[in-house]
């Protein structure tokens, strides 16, 4: 694990700018490592498959790889965040369109006088799979699962910066929720070390949610 907080989510601008060499494997494994679960969640929820989620983590993946030339690492001109959304997008609408219906045949009855016909997909019946590429949807449920993935960074961050004791007690009761009194009585501390333990520690998170939300915006 990367132990200098600065890195923890390799999303800076610099990072960004190192992976227009496609022989910088360390840079491309960071961006894999962070990015892969935010890409699979994306999928899962847009109603795919754990194999078609799969799928489009490693196409997603390769299209930054084929893409990143053409993308300025530069917030002028416009966030990362969003040009990710997109390939991720273009990538889960090419799962659904892998999908075909059951074609199923049917024979008309005897002396009918029509012909057999046959159920065929046709691409209006396709392109019905299809999320709206351009609907809001999507962008939600990419939003939400971003909005995760910082949250989880900056949890990290946290853990980093503290004991591995004092992390859970942040975690237990910031996180969790679980009463103070009841972290004091099984962690064996008094209510007051809980309480100055999370304040402490609540700050740090909060920063690094508001860097994290200022890098990635």
């Amino acid at each position: 694990m990367n132990n200098d907080p600065d890195e923890l989510l390799p999303t800076r601008w610099t990072l960004i700018e190192r992976l227009k060499n496609w022989d910088d494997q360390e840079s491309w494994r960071q961006f894999f490592e962070t990015y892969w679960k935010l890409i699979y969640g994306v999928a899962i929820k847009s109603g795919l498959t754990h194999p078609e989620a799969q799928d489009v983590v490693q196409e997603t993946v390769m299209s930054v790889c084929k893409s990143m030339h053409n993308f300025k690492a530069d917030p002028a001109h416009g966030s990362f965040k969003a040009w990710l959304l997109n390939l991720t997008r273009w990538r889960i609408t090419d799962q659904f369109r892998k999908r075909r219906p059951t074609v199923s045949t049917r024979e008309d009855p005897p002396n009918s006088g029509s012909e057999s016909s046959e159920s065929a997909t046709t691409p209006t019946a396709v392109e019905e799979l299809v999320p709206d590429p351009a609907g809001n949807a999507l962008e939600a449920i990419w939003n939400d699962e971003w909005e995760k993935h910082i949250v989880d960074a900056a949890l990290e961050k946290v853990k980093q910066q503290s004991s591995a004791k004092h992390y859970q007690i942040f975690f237990l009761q910031a996180i969790k929720q679980i009463p103070p009194a009841k972290i004091a009585e099984t962690l064996n501390l008094n209510v007051d070390q809980v309480y100055l333990i999370k304040h402490r520690l609540t700050k740090i998170f909060e920063e690094a949610l508001k860097d994290l939300e200022t890098k990635l915006g």
